[in-house]
């Protein structure tokens, strides 16, 4: 349930076009909903500012499909992270307006395009072509989510200058979001360039040392550049929305 509908059935009642007992029926989940195999929190929207996110790993397509039936009530958007491409055909056949977008593993459902209501512009960034399915991921997610949001791929240090040939547009970014594998340097030449804050993704992406991304977290953890946060090894979702969260402090 978001402030929209919230307010949509407030109104309709203070009006009198709704009596008492629909409002009440429609409202009746409006914490959570239990459909035995899944405890929706319809409410985390009016907590937070956006729907409750499926995690589509281990979860089976029909489990995926019922959560989404509900939701999709009170709902503009939904998202599923981690969506395998044979899950993402069954769900896709069944919502009209569903996109699966197979790099990132992740689809939405949209009744209608998200607003732009971030103050500001977000930029994803990535050190290697390697990198993009987790670089996509942070990018669709902050998009969902109201922001503006640019991307920059592969340009990592082995080619700085790459880099630099964007320097403009990387200053001009509100948030950053740089996702790097291997040794995991990227974030610590972006954070010194930019008074922004910048978060940084590392990927599993690397030879054996690279320990799945252990070296590359690592690295990002004890950068010394200040303005950096870092979040888990490719969870480019946890960066969007982070992302999106300082995007819209202002905006609140």
């Amino acid at each position: 349930m978001n402030q929209d509908n919230l307010t949509k059935v407030l109104s309709q009642v203070a009006n009198g076009f709704l009596s008492v007992e629909n409002a009440q029926r429609q409202l009746k989940h409006i914490s959570f909903e239990n459909i035995d195999f899944a405890q929706i929190d319809h409410h985390r929207s009016l907590r937070k500012g956006f729907p409750e996110v499926i995690f589509g790993q281990g979860k089976t397509s029909d489990q995926i499909i019922g959560i989404m039936e509900r939701m999709i009530i009170n709902e503009d958007i939904i998202l599923v992270t981690r969506l395998e491409k044979k899950k993402a055909q069954k769900i896709t056949s069944k919502f009209q307006g569903a996109d699966y977008f197979k790099d990132a593993k992740l689809l939405w459902l949209k009744k209608n395009e998200p607003k732009i209501t971030g103050i500001g512009k977000i930029l994803v960034i990535s050190a290697g072509t390697s990198d993009i399915p987790v670089a996509k991921e942070a990018f669709l997610t902050a998009k969902a989510m109201g922001n503006e949001v640019d991307s920059i791929f592969d340009v990592g240090v082995a080619g700085i200058h790459r880099l630099f040939a964007y320097q403009e547009q990387i200053i001009k970014a509100t948030v950053l979001i740089v996702v790097a594998g291997m040794e995991g340097a990227l974030p610590s030449v972006v954070a010194g360039m930019v008074k922004a804050p910048v978060i940084a993704v590392p990927t599993s992406i690397g030879y054996g040392s690279s320990f799945k991304g252990m070296t590359a977290l690592l690295g990002m953890l004890n950068s010394c550049s200040s303005n950096i946060a870092v979040v888990n090894i490719d969870n480019g979702f946890g960066a969007g929305f982070m992302a999106s969260s300082i995007n819209h402090v202002s905006a609140a």
